[in-house]
């Protein structure tokens, strides 16, 4: 069984203003107090306006869906005792009138002094999803073997059409954002373990990356776990749609395990069309159409999810997660998407509206 850890980063937001507020320290001093908080289950993040939460490590499905309720729950108490709510969307929809203090540790502020404009615009949220590998080899062929997949979870995850009081469009602001960081976007196919070593230390030898907490690309080896880390998805307005990427991540994690030690060849896009299926994947969504990772042409956005599907089905079927994950991704696409939903809420209800979806 695949083990795999759920982490998840919310903008800390006022209530009546929807602004981002730097009340992450209050937040995190009063969800120390919480019982149904474990130790470093919450932390911060690199800017005071957001805080970050990490489920431990999981077997099961339903394991991981009782703490992300159970974190989301506690934060959220913690949140409304220091004055203000958890948002768990992309980016922050909302601008304040004063700048966004960093929170004060040595690798946040170097990150502010090597490029202050980029780190002053982070109020973006992910979701990232650890999977546990036989070792970092498997997980360099891990990485090669989901690379084409990971425009279509970027589509399906979108839930930052909103940046600063502006209709964006794009379905995931967050993705177009962080592409703008040296070492961003999809992951560089890799020949092997050493290949990674040698390529990412040149990264910071160059100075390019300060250390490799700045690979920012949606997939990458974790440094402090033995498992790959998918960084793809902006974080999820309810808890359900979480624990459905977090079901497909492990199965894709477990479908190219499965074809590695069959000697399946992996499919291998071109660089540009894999940079441009992901631009596309952040600006559509949903709503339109998709470059299918297994044919040279884009199709409706519905087809390359069903692609995804059938690509994830063994690993699906490996884990036990078959018939919940159908279950979920149906309850997932008769909502929509966060961006869908986002915006429904934003035509329907103005500001307040979309306040209200996402603090509720």
């Amino acid at each position: 069984m695949l083990t795999f850890g759920i982490e998840e980063e919310y903008l800390l937001i006022d209530e009546v203003s929807g602004v981002p507020v730097p009340r992450a320290a209050e937040v995190l001093a009063a969800a120390d107090l919480l019982p149904a908080l474990g130790p470093e289950e919450a932390q911060h993040e690199l800017l005071q306006v957001q805080v970050e939460v990490a489920t431990p490590v999981c077997e099961d499905l339903a394991e991981a869906a009782e703490h992300l309720v159970r974190l989301r729950e506690a934060v959220g108490t913690a949140a409304q005792k220091a004055g203000c709510r958890i948002g768990p969307v992309g980016a922050a929809p909302f601008q304040g009138l004063t700048p966004v203090p960093v929170t004060d540790r040595a690798r946040y502020l170097s990150a502010r002094a090597d490029a202050p404009q980029l780190v002053d615009d982070l109020m973006l949220n992910g979701m990232h999803v650890h999977v546990g590998v036989p070792g970092r080899e498997s997980g360099v062929a891990v990485l090669n073997r989901i690379r084409p997949w990971l425009p279509v979870l970027v589509a399906m995850a979108a839930n930052s059409p909103f940046w600063q009081g502006k209709e964006t469009g794009f379905a995931s602001w967050r993705t177009i954002h962080f592409d703008r960081w040296p070492a961003s976007g999809q992951p560089p196919a890799f020949r092997d373990a050493a290949d990674y070593e040698r390529r990412v230390q040149a990264l910071q030898d160059t100075g390019l990356i300060r250390d490799r907490g700045a690979l920012y690309w949606h997939a990458r080896l974790s440094e402090r776990f033995p498992t790959i880390e998918v960084r793809a998805a902006d974080v999820q307005l309810l808890p359900q749609d979480a624990e459905l990427f977090a079901a497909l991540v492990r199965a894709l994690v477990a479908a190219a395990l499965a074809e590695e030690r069959a000697g399946v060849p992996p499919l291998r896009p071109e660089e540009e069309m894999l940079r441009a299926a992901t631009w596309q994947a952040a600006h559509n969504g949903l709503d339109s159409r998709l470059a299918s990772p297994g044919l040279p042409f884009a199709r409706p956005a519905a087809a390359v999810v069903e692609e995804l599907m059938a690509y994830a089905a063994p690993g699906l079927a490996e884990t036990g997660d078959t018939g919940r994950a159908e279950a979920l991704l149906g309850d997932f696409l008769a909502a929509g998407t966060g961006a869908q939903r986002q915006r429904r809420a934003w035509r329907e209800g103005g500001r307040a509206g979309l306040l209200d979806l996402i603090v509720r």
